[in-house]
């Protein structure tokens, strides 16, 4: 009988990028020092499952990540994690861009040149479908955007509601469907607990 279905999602440590709050989508910005000790803190709470695959965005943030976190030897690259393409406003700051479109939002209005949230959508219910064909947890290594469009695709609602969903450098989450009515639910979010001093 095949197991259900749980993907644990862990979004990748710091990044200059993402401590000034820039855009980061397709640009392949390392980690910060920072980054690479939240990754290794990954460790310790992952080991809570057994995971028959594991999945990350080939950019180098997140492939680190998945490394420090003990899993470089057995991820396999999946382009689909690829974070939002920002397409025009890569590397730009909110207030940058609301300079000029002061009512822009990413969760309705996409990017020029970039990525719309349907885009997204359909990237991550790609992934959605491959996980729950799996027998056993998957454990996924991405980025914030990317992420919060899948816990919003998880359970059914609009890519756009992963405005709902804030997450944090290496935070870890799970989504599953009920042992018992097998609909979709959010199991924990944002977990950065294992990032507390001590």
């Amino acid at each position: 009988m095949k197991k259900p279905s749980v993907l644990v999602l862990v979004r990748h440590g710091e990044t200059a990028w993402s401590r000034s709050g820039q855009h980061t989508g397709r640009t392949d910005i390392p980690l910060l020092d920072e980054g690479r000790q939240m990754a290794t803190r990954l460790r310790e709470p992952l080991r809570a499952w057994t995971f028959a695959a594991v999945w990350t965005s080939p950019l180098s943030r997140a492939s680190e990540t998945c490394a420090l976190a003990g899993f470089g030897d057995v991820a396999a690259p999946r382009p689909d994690l690829m974070e939002w393409d920002y397409g025009a406003y890569e590397g730009k700051t909110k207030d940058e861009i609301r300079a000029h479109r002061p009512d822009w939002r990413i969760w309705t209005d996409g990017v020029p040149q970039g990525e719309s949230p349907q885009d997204v959508g359909a990237r991550v219910d790609r992934v959605i479908a491959e996980a729950r064909a799996v027998d056993g947890a998957v454990l996924v290594f991405a980025h914030s955007h990317l992420l919060r469009v899948l816990g919003a695709r998880w359970l059914g609602l609009p890519p756009g509601d992963g405005r709902f969903f804030v997450l944090g450098t290496a935070a870890i989450s799970v989504v599953a469907l009920d042992p018992d009515s097998r609909q979709p639910v959010i199991q924990r979010w944002n977990d950065t607990s294992h990032l507390a001093p001590g």
